[in-house]
């Protein structure tokens, strides 16, 4: 028995580094770096971003959900669940749970009220800080 766990639930998820953010560090356009990475959550949420900065609804929602589609690929492969914690504090976590904030903002906008709330439900049970540091709180 270990005595450094967390004996409610599961211990947080850690990705790893995505090497698609020293791209994008250095200015590399996002639609480059998700070409060259395509499985990189942090791309496709910049890509989101993006779009949704420039009132594109729809082509953010698309970006949005595949980032958010890729992280849960990469979390899964990291032993999550399915449930249990994924830290805004770590880095290599943020680019699922931008994608996750975007996603949950463009279905505001589009009306898609239920997978707005599920996103954002999804948001606070990775961390209860993440909506307040993602501007959704």
């Amino acid at each position: 028995m270990t005595l450094h766990g967390n004996l409610l639930g599961p211990e947080p998820t850690l990705l790893p580094v995505d090497p698609a953010a020293a791209e994008l560090d250095r200015g590399v356009a996002p639609e480059e770096v998700a070409a060259a990475h395509p499985t990189s959550s942090l791309a496709w949420a910049v890509l989101a971003e993006r779009a949704l900065e420039n009132a594109l609804t729809i082509t953010a929602y698309a970006y949005a959900r595949t980032g958010y589609h890729r992280g849960l690929d990469q979390l899964r492969r990291s032993g999550w669940k399915g449930f249990g914690p994924v830290p805004w504090s770590h880095e290599p976590n943020r680019g699922f749970l931008r994608a996750l904030a975007t996603l949950q903002r463009a279905a505001a906008l589009i009306g898609e009220t239920d997978e707005a709330e599920r996103c954002l439900a999804f948001l606070a049970d990775s961390d209860p800080a993440a909506p307040a540091a993602l501007g959704l709180g």
